[in-house]
């Protein structure tokens, strides 16, 4: 996917899960973050929103701390999302494309990172946030979550912090059943190794279509279909989940 697409998809999904949020209420529960009421889940994505926007408006080169939750709530609150919403889908459409500023993942440019980080960010939350209606979510288009599928299994967790890790070496496929789209990931005692394609036998597969893929590796969902060592879902489902700070 293009940056444009990447802003599009951001663009659209923030106002999506501001809509959703203003539906349930603050007070909702969130079943997919089952911590969460939609408070929190505001408050999270909109701190991400500004801390993200950041990066590209004043070009830090390294990393930069979060401006911390707001302490607001109501209405107050769903119109400091909005704001931040916005300035961040501005920054990055206005913003040059060579623009500098520090990333945490490879990426063709700093500006195609954020995009990309941003787009699935806001993704996976407007699930969250319409998953306290009592309506289906949205759908997310194919090329959308395997772009997702993509980053996080080659992007997320190849980083050192990743806690997917095994003492006996195991392989996981992962198989979008929609698209042509295959990854084999390799867990061991260091970060997962991912490639892209069907690489040799696995111990266990995942597969389905790419959109419940993508929710299901985000741990938003059960993985639609598993065959072989039940142990090497588990571990993943324990173990994958991508913590704040």
């Amino acid at each position: 996917m293009e940056i444009a697409e990447h802003l599009h998809v951001l663009d659209t999904e923030g106002r999506r899960l501001a809509v959703a949020a203003e539906r349930a209420g603050v007070d909702a529960k969130v079943p997919t973050c089952p911590d969460w009421q939609i408070r929190d889940l505001l408050r999270h994505t909109g701190m991400v929103h500004r801390w993200a926007a950041a990066f590209v408006a004043e070009g830090h080169q390294g990393f930069h701390p979060d401006g911390g939750l707001p302490d607001l709530d109501g209405e107050p609150l769903l119109d400091w999302f909005r704001q931040g919403h916005t300035y961040l889908v501005d920054t990055l459409t206005q913003a040059p494309p060579d623009v500098s500023c520090w990333a945490f993942l490879p990426a063709p440019s700093p500006l195609a990172f954020w995009a990309r980080r941003q787009a699935h960010e806001t993704t996976v939350h407007r699930v969250d946030a319409q998953s306290a209606l009592a309506t289906a979510p949205d759908p997310i288009a194919e090329d959308v979550a395997v772009d997702g599928i993509e980053e996080l299994l080659r992007g997320m967790h190849a980083r050192q912090k990743s806690r997917v890790r095994s003492a006996e070496p195991k392989v996981l496929r992962v198989r979008a059943t929609d698209a042509d789209a295959t990854w084999t990931v390799r867990i061991s005692q260091d970060p997962p190794v991912t490639e892209r394609g069907e690489a040799g036998e696995a111990d266990c597969e995942l597969a389905g279509p790419a959109a419940r893929l993508y929710l299901s590796l985000w741990n938003r969902l059960p993985f639609p279909s598993l065959t072989g060592d039940a142990t090497v879902a588990a571990l993943w489902r324990e173990r994958s989940a991508i913590t704040w700070g």
